[in-house]
């Protein structure tokens, strides 16, 4: 065998025992509990924080900011890596509330599949439904994880015809819970058909699981009731019957959902979740640019920025790019090409990540999220290559549709909010516009709470106070002109609603929809756009 084909060989090795994916689901549903419990299967922790009445009594692993901790919710992105069943599982811990969805979208993008969780008691909610319509787009594989089972929720069937309702995807239960609420007793393995019957207050593995070998076992009906057993058995008849086999195929197209059930603080149905997972999810696969399709195997390296966050450890105020590995070996010391830049860089200490815990590593392998320490160089969505020209695609910003001007209430520290505000919307957690030659600063986001954050973290990461002002916008388009002349004429003469973006792009900011639709009306020479997309069709 040729040092190439060997190479080429060890590659796909590397390739087919990686998993990358995302959790995600509607606030409090039970995302983060559930991420805790996949990393005790991994090793990677010895128990599991319980939030509980949305409080996180002693920090969630991968809630590592403070903000985080305070208000019990998520609000960045975290990546964790772990080892289990031979594979090496990659996953990404994104924000549930709406405001910080757009970093839920760019997270997406980073992944090859996604696990998305649904409370039981409230079904499919508003938050949930957003986020499938971005899987959609990509034809992302989902598993669905009904969660909360030891609760007095909705029932099983019921869900099933909502998540195929609200969610415009086909479903094919894989477990089946016996009962719920305080009559929670296990859940039924469709595949292996077996059942493991339910220890409520199990925080850390359970060990002592007591295992039912199939429906006629004899031990079924005294374990869990005759009322009980005769409704698992109809119910198992029903699906076989209603759902037939399930089809991975259509699974991997994103047209069919397999659906789990269980309860994730208590730790139960995670192991028939995670097991299944690593059968059926799809290894890093081939993505696009905006010239060709990249196949993950593919000799040479490339990959791309979808998230940076200042001040990850607040000690030495290091500024990290999240990088996923798209295609070929990731070096350490090795010079790659900054294909937006058009220049050459390098990364002496790149790390995998635990939540906030870090390690520097080597080499990584398509899937693998490496975290990069920046110098102002990276941006989001920036793609590094071994020196081909292309971009990866679908890594926008989104039109913001909350805006406020930031004014400082600290004269004495002006350099610290130009610093800090400049950092922390380089991170996409809002964008920042500026007018007046930099005399006025208008902060756009897609919800109010990320004001919050981003108050708290300038005041205690940069020792800056501001306050925000609400400003009457209801959209902000970036603008284009195939004329060049009527983009400047257009651009003074509507100068109270113009601004630049980081990148000296003109925004325009629309009152109303009304006013907005006027607009593209009465200048049809103008483009107005809602994402950054058309930065990279442009360049």
């Amino acid at each position: 065998m040729t040092t190439t084909t060997k190479a080429g060989a060890e590659l796909a090795r590397e390739i087919e025992k990686r998993r990358t994916f995302a959790i995600i689901s509607h606030p409090d549903a039970g995302k983060t509990t559930l991420t805790e419990k996949l990393l005790l299967y991994g090793g990677s922790i010895r128990e599991a924080g319980a939030v509980k009445s949305n409080k996180i009594d002693r920090g969630a692993t991968s809630d590592f900011m403070e903000i985080e901790r305070q208000r019990g919710i998520s609000v960045a992105t975290s990546v964790m890596s772990f080892e289990y069943g031979g594979k090496i599982i990659n996953i990404l811990d994104t924000p549930g509330h709406k405001d910080f969805a757009e970093d839920t979208y760019r997270t997406l993008t980073a992944v090859d599949s996604v696990i998305l969780v649904v409370d039981s008691v409230k079904g499919v909610e508003e938050q949930t439904e957003r986020l499938m319509e971005v899987c959609r787009m990509r034809n992302t594989p989902v598993i669905v994880f009904i969660n909360k089972l030891d609760r007095e929720g909705r029932n099983p069937l019921e869900l099933m015809d909502i998540i195929e309702e609200k969610l415009s995807i086909s479903v094919r239960p894989l477990t089946w819970p016996v009962n719920r609420g305080d009559r929670f007793k296990g859940v039924y393995n469709l595949v292996e058909q077996n059942l493991y019957l339910f220890r409520p207050g199990k925080t850390s593995i359970e060990e002592d699981r007591i295992l039912i070998e199939n429906l006629e076992d004899p031990r079924l009906p005294k374990e869990v009731g005759e009322e009980d057993s005769t409704q698992l058995k109809e119910d198992v008849e029903l699906i076989e019957a209603a759902y037939g086999d399930f089809d991975r195929d259509a699974y991997l197209s994103g047209d069919l959902a397999p659906v789990f059930f269980g309860s994730a603080l208590n730790n139960f149905g995670v192991r028939e979740l995670l097991e299944t997972f690593l059968d059926i999810s799809p290894a890093p696969r081939a993505r696009e640019t905006d010239i060709r399709t990249v196949a993950a195997d593919e000799s040479k390296f490339s990959g791309f920025v979808f998230k940076i966050h200042a001040n990850l450890d607040p000690k030495h105020r290091n500024r990290i790019a999240f990088m996923r590995v798209c295609s070929g070996t990731f070096q350490r010391n090795t010079m790659f090409h900054h294909v937006r830049a058009g220049k050459s860089i390098r990364f002496n200490n790149p790390y995998s990540f635990m939540a906030s815990k870090k390690d520097v590593v080597d080499s990584a392998y398509p899937g693998d999220v490496v975290g990069l320490y920046d110098r102002g160089d990276l941006k989001i969505g920036d793609t590094l290559t071994t020196g081909e020209q292309f971009m990866y695609q679908g890594i926008p910003s989104f039109s913001p549709e909350v805006f406020q001007e930031l004014t400082n209430t600290d004269p004495m520290k002006s350099k610290q909010l130009e610093k800090g505000i400049r950092q922390l919307t380089e991170e996409g957690l809002a964008q920042l516009f500026i007018q007046d030659q930099g005399r006025r600063k208008i902060v756009g986001t897609v919800g109010n709470l990320q004001f919050d954050v981003i108050q708290y973290r300038l005041l205690n990461e940069y020792g800056a106070s501001c306050r925000f002002t609400p400003l009457n916008f209801a959209r902000a388009c970036w603008l284009t002109s195939p004329d060049r002349k009527k983009l400047d004429r257009f651009v003074e003469s509507q100068r109270r609603r113009i601004a630049m973006d980081k990148d000296e792009n003109p925004v325009y900011f629309a009152e109303s929809e009304w006013d907005l639709n006027y607009m593209r009306r009465e200048y049809p020479d103008i483009d107005f756009h809602f994402t950054s997309e058309f930065k990279l069709q442009r360049d």
